[in-house]
């Protein structure tokens, strides 16, 4: 436990909240007003007993629960960046679920000045459910004689247009070899989400859809296994505009924004070459 990162964050909160503004009357401290909310009032809110905050950033409770932690968090109105740093402070880990149901549905705007300022490639940005957000010039031109995906893991796993029509050469989709070069890594990352977002109803509606599907279903049942998005991964892909290539994909999760994503995907044509490229990292 980091156990003065944790009094600062908290504290810091603690004082921010006008108590009036959550039902309570504020606390005196010798003779004079004090700012925020009382220890007591913060255990009262997260509906603990006395002085399990005094407790809790004194370091004097080993390995707090994310229970008590979230019950904190929320009576101290953190947002998911803080929840975070709180479970890090706190255990040492990340938090094995956001602090709000709505977390990842909202992407701060000035990522569309971002993704629409990168000219070289396609890049989009999802919600936490794949709804697609916002776009920029290279993915809308490849979309322009197909239908505009609204959601982007139902139409990676389920459209025509995306994966091909099974056993006829005539008709291949954008993802080639999809069923060994993409759906293997798409389909665990919907379960990921599933496991995450447990109410999400766009995520359930998806997942049923891919259970009931004769192509993806099977798959699905196969792909037991949870993944995070491989950064870097290179797939192919048979660009409409440019024929037959492939794609080198990473992505970034905003600050704040549990789940949802920032999408590059880089366009070569002609054939995958061996080597990937080394990852970046800092001289010594």
């Amino acid at each position: 436990m980091n156990r003065d990162a944790l009094k600062g964050l908290l504290d810091a909160r603690r004082d921010a909240i006008d108590p009036v503004t959550v039902g309570l009357q504020r606390p005196q401290r010798q003779g004079r007003r004090a700012p925020g909310l009382a220890q007591d009032q913060v255990d009262s809110l997260a509906g603990y007993g006395r002085n399990t905050y005094t407790r809790l950033v004194n370091g004097k409770i080993d390995e707090p629960s994310f229970e008590l932690l979230s019950a904190y968090a929320l009576a101290l109105r953190l947002d998911e960046q803080e929840w975070t740093a709180m479970c890090n402070y706190a255990r040492g880990q990340a938090p094995p679920f956001t602090l709000y149901e709505d977390s990842g549905l909202e992407v701060p705007a000035v990522w569309r000045d971002v993704i629409q300022g990168c000219t070289g490639h396609v890049s989009y940005i999802t919600d936490r459910a794949w709804n697609l957000l916002a776009t920029n010039k290279a993915f809308d031109e490849i979309y322009e004689a197909l239908e505009r995906p609204t959601n982007m893991m139902r139409w990676m796993l389920l459209s025509p247009a995306a994966r091909g029509i099974p056993g006829d050469p005539d008709r291949p989709g954008i993802l080639t070899d999809w069923a060994t070069a993409w759906a293997p890594y798409v389909l665990p990352q919907l379960r990921a989400a599933r496991a995450r977002f447990r109410r999400d109803r766009t995520l359930f509606e998806i997942e049923q859809d891919v259970v009931a599907d004769p192509i993806t279903g099977p798959l699905y049942e196969e792909r037991a296994n949870a993944s995070v998005h491989p950064d870097g991964d290179r797939r192919p892909q048979l660009h409409p505009l440019y024929g037959p290539g492939w794609v080198t994909i990473c992505a970034a999760e905003p600050l704040g924004s549990a789940g949802a994503r920032v999408m590059g995907v880089f366009f070569t044509p002609g054939a995958m070459p061996g080597d990937a490229p080394a990852p970046l990292r800092a001289s010594s």
